[in-house]
């Protein structure tokens, strides 16, 4: 892993129908004096800018090249069809890909489906956005199967969807030049994984160190220091009985050894 102390701000790129508020609340909680910069770009321009250095990381689609590019899977999107509100297809709670056999089925060319062949009946040309087939659902030209989050981003009053089974799953993750995972690239990750701030793949501060209790000192299991138990002597090495302490004065304690005879 490489430092990036010079790095002035942390450049995100996200592509349409991603939310990286949460995220960005985060950073700017834990971060706050290093700015955070959204970049939004199409689903199609996403990696270039990751490899062009114009983004330290990214929200994209998957999937993506594992050669140069890092990615962490975040989460897999439900399909929908796009249909008018009045379209017979409101009546119930899902469809098949198989429902939409006698539909005219739009399929833009910045789709983001890996569909090996798409439901329905095919347009007579191919919009050129997402938006523009929206536009073209609403007009009563066709319907459109797209990752739900595409369907609210360009959410209209006179359309709603419905999910759809049998389709390929949009997945988002996370990426990122493996070649560049710098210090905040790192905290990012740790961000969207859901590190604490004191996690151990964190950089927070190791905590002070407490100063040591002096010897003979120890405290209790409640933290309070004992003090000698009441009718205790507290002095150290005392005799019981009549002998005097260890360590008195020359002749002033009796001496050891056998009594003298009279």
């Amino acid at each position: 892993m490489t430092g990036s102390e010079a790095t002035p701000s942390f450049r995100l790129a996200y592509v349409p129908g991603v939310t990286p508020t949460k995220w960005v609340r985060i950073w700017n909680e834990r971060l706050p004096d290093i700015p955070l910069t959204l970049v939004a770009v199409s689903t199609a321009e996403a990696f270039g800018v990751l490899r062009g250095g114009d983004a330290d990381a990214g929200f994209v689609r998957l999937p993506v090249d594992a050669a140069d590019l890092s990615a962490i899977p975040l989460y897999t999107e439900t399909t929908v069809v796009v249909v008018p509100k009045d379209h017979a297809i409101t009546a119930v709670e899902e469809v098949s890909a198989e429902d939409l056999a006698d539909e005219i089925v739009l399929h833009p060319l910045d789709d983001t489906l890996d569909w090996e062949r798409p439901p329905g009946q095919p347009a007579f040309e191919r919009p050129a956005t997402t938006a523009d087939a929206v536009e073209l659902v609403a007009a009563g030209i066709g319907l459109l199967v797209v990752p739900q989050s595409l369907a609210r981003l360009h959410h209209r009053k006179d359309l709603t969807y419905r999910p759809v089974t049998g389709t390929p799953e949009s997945r988002v993750a996370l990426s990122w030049p493996e070649e560049r995972t710098t210090d905040l690239v790192e905290d990012f990750i740790g961000i969207v994984r859901g590190r604490t701030v004191n996690s151990s793949r964190g950089r927070a501060q190791t905590p002070a160190k407490t100063k040591a209790e002096p010897k003979g000192k120890r405290p209790d299991a409640s933290g309070a220091r004992r003090k000698p138990a009441a009718g205790k002597p507290a002095a150290k090495n005392q005799r019981t009985g009549s002998g005097a302490a260890k360590g008195g004065s020359k002749g002033g304690g009796a001496k050891r050894g056998k009594p003298r005879g009279r």
